[in-house]
């Protein structure tokens, strides 16, 4: 796996150790990544099966009304 070594504010990185209980600052980065992307995928989960429901809903022929 190929690796990024990128700068970040020390106060986010503390911060983002404490609040994911992780002592090493490349660990907890990493984890509020996997975090953040599969919260995303969760995210593209829903909103696809909403909106598949919405597009069946919207292709089934309506009665008349009146």
């Amino acid at each position: 796996m190929a690796k990024v070594n990128i700068g970040l504010d020390a106060e986010l990185v503390v911060e983002a150790m404490v609040l994911a209980g992780i002592g090493s600052p490349q660990d907890a980065v990493e984890a509020v990544v996997r975090d953040y992307i599969a919260r995303g995928h969760r995210t593209e989960t829903r909103t696809e099966l909403k909106d598949r429901t919405l597009r069946e809903a919207d292709a089934t022929p309506q009665e008349p009304q009146g």
